[in-house]
């Protein structure tokens, strides 16, 4: 079962309340609740059995938009142990990935889950999803928002706590997968592994940060011989304020969050053909080196205590939507046996 998108709101559902000043709130249903801001109160009650995209107003007589949130607005308001990936990123991925339904993906790390609700709903239902984690605290929180806007864990999705490298072999057979997305901080620890369980033409992308991983795991990719020569790239997009004749792009942008590389698993005992490229340097030294490792690079990490925090959160979040789906089952039962 997936999260409801259509029809009048019901208790369960989330909503998205766009303010007066285009702030948004997004909050969850319950009988006898009620939403208060510095602005004034809405019942939960006022909502439920509305059509979707609905003006209700508040106790001072503000108005306020209720839309349900979509996949876009939900991970970029969900809770997050890690940075997520961006919907921009997350759409490139798709494309440049390849994801299609009945698809077999490996994703690792699986982060606070964001990217694991696009791929889950590229693959459909007939795909499988592999989500390998090292720390439990983020798997947790990614299980947590998975649940709570499909309303119940994905059977087709697995959480695996540990490193990849040591646990992609007891999950995935040689051969077997279709795609590998890596968002890591050293993926080139990982591309001998991937690379036994990427079918022959399967697609190994990798989301990395900086250009001294950029560069580390491409020359890594061209080292192993198992790969075709890595394609990278970055994703801006920038919005534009359009009112009337004051057509300008926004004051703001999200521009750079990460690079894409993507390159495609050659099949056995292929020997690539060399490109003939123009002069450069592509030598590198042990001082080079250095700045590719991870100590160098740097992992930011939260708190344990706004971990611990984090994961209350996103359970609290699953446990809702899965109240709310139990009732609407309950619900349909009723009208069946009638």
């Amino acid at each position: 079962m997936t999260a409801k998108q259509s029809g009048p709101f019901r208790a369960g559902d989330k909503v998205q309340l766009t303010g007066p000043k285009a702030r948004l709130h997004t909050i969850i249903l319950e009988p006898g609740k009620v939403f208060h801001s510095h602005r004034g109160t809405i019942d939960h009650d006022a909502l439920v059995g509305l059509p979707d995209g609905s003006v209700v107003s508040n106790s001072s007589g503000d108005e306020y938009l209720a839309l349900r949130p979509l996949l876009n607005d939900f991970v970029m308001s969900m809770p997050r142990g890690a940075a997520i990936i961006y919907p921009k990123d997350a759409a490139q991925i798709l494309a440049l990935g390849d994801i299609f339904p009945g698809a077999t993906v490996v994703e690792a790390g699986v982060g606070s889950g964001a990217l694991s609700l696009w791929l889950l709903r590229g693959l459909g239902p007939e795909g499988r999803l592999m989500s390998f984690e090292r720390r439990e605290e983020f798997a947790e929180i990614a299980r947590g928002n998975v649940t709570s806007f499909l309303g119940e864990e994905p059977a087709n999705w697995s959480v695996t706590v540990g490193d990849l490298v040591e646990s992609l072999p007891t999950v995935a057979e040689e051969g077997t997968v279709d795609r590998v997305v890596l968002d890591m901080l050293a993926p080139w620890e990982c591309l001998e592994v991937c690379a036994t369980a990427l079918r022959s033409g399967g697609v190994l992308l990798c989301y990395i940060a900086t250009v001294t991983q950029l560069s580390r795991v491409a020359e890594a990719i061209r080292a192993t011989g198992l790969f075709t020569d890595p394609q990278s790239s970055e994703t801006m997009v920038r919005g534009w304020h359009v009112e009337g004749l004051a057509v300008r792009p926004d004051h703001r942008m999200v521009a750079h969050t990460g690079f894409l590389l993507t390159a495609r698993r050659l099949a056995p005992d292929t020997i690539l053909p060399q490109l003939k490229r123009r002069a450069s340097k592509t030598e590198f030294s042990d001082e080079d080196v250095e700045l590719w490792t991870p100590g160098a690079l740097g992992e930011r990490a939260g708190s344990p205590k706004k971990l611990r925090k984090t994961v209350r959160v996103a359970a609290a979040g699953a446990a809702h939507a899965i109240a709310a789906n139990s009732e609407t089952d309950a619900e349909g039962d009723d009208v069946v046996s009638d």
